[in-house]
């Protein structure tokens, strides 16, 4: 067996097949296996050679023996490494909500970078930033990727010091006809912190009475204590030694 292929397993289905069509009784039904119609529609590879998946980067001259051929490689693009970098330098742009639902999977194909980072359908964001930078380095001759990334980010903070006056307009029109806002997110959790903080001023403050409380106690009934030790003591001693008469006493009586 050693050095020869072993063909018998991909035979299963053929060898199956024909204990089907030829029983010693055919008068007994006889029940398939589960597996023999999904093997029927679905029949093994013919290559017993485990296929080499394709290879997404240059081998590493420098290995001796390869290592890991069959495993699949890592994708890496080169918007990868620019979302990286904004999302490095931006990192609440993450904490912003995002809408990620497509109408008919081809939105992408609908944008135009070159008109700038607000695109129709496709609120503000970081991919904003990515696509466009990546669009400006492949068409403005001489455009490096630092140059890009500086330009296209210039642009985002304009339109997000946009969109901030806008809010702030808008609610100060609501407010001249009477709308009422509650607290935001930063009042309230300043106001929560606020609210710690007092309760540790009065926690610290009674841990410091109660300090000083020992402190003062321990020095004032030291010498007291020693005092009324030493009295108690020569109280028992004179209490159990028996008394006994002189000789003056004894000739008086």
């Amino acid at each position: 067996m050693g050095g020869q292929r072993q063909v018998r397993p991909t035979r299963v289905y053929e060898t199956v097949t024909n204990l089907l069509n030829k029983r010693i009784f055919p008068q007994f039904p006889v029940q398939k296996p589960v597996w023999y119609d999904v093997m029927q529609s679905i029949p093994p590879s013919e290559i017993v050679v485990r296929p080499l998946p394709p290879q997404h980067k240059q081998p590493n001259p420098k290995a001796k023996r390869p290592s890991r051929m069959f495993q699949p490689q890592q994708l890496v693009y080169e918007e990868d490494g620019l979302r990286h970098t904004f999302y490095k330098d931006h990192p609440w742009e993450l904490a912003r909500p995002r809408m990620i639902i497509e109408m008919d999977g081809k939105d992408a194909q609908r944008y135009d970078w070159s008109k700038g980072l607000q695109q129709p359908g496709m609120p503000l964001c970081g991919e904003s930033v990515v696509q466009r930078q990546l669009w400006v380095m492949h068409n403005v001759e001489g455009m490096t990727q630092q140059k890009a990334y500086d330009m296209v980010r210039r642009e985002f903070y304009a339109l997000r010091h946009m969109e901030d006056v806008e809010r702030r307009i808008a609610k100060e029109e609501a407010m001249k006809v009477g709308a009422y806002f509650g607290m935001g997110s930063n009042q309230v959790s300043m106001h929560l912190e606020n609210q710690e903080y007092e309760f540790w001023k009065k926690w610290a403050g009674r841990q410091i009475i109660d300090i000083q409380a020992e402190k003062d106690a321990a020095y004032t009934n030291f010498g007291d204590t020693e005092e009324a030790d030493a009295d108690s003591l020569a109280e028992e001693l004179t209490d159990d030694i028996p008394y006994v008469p002189d000789a003056s006493e004894s000739d008086n009586n």
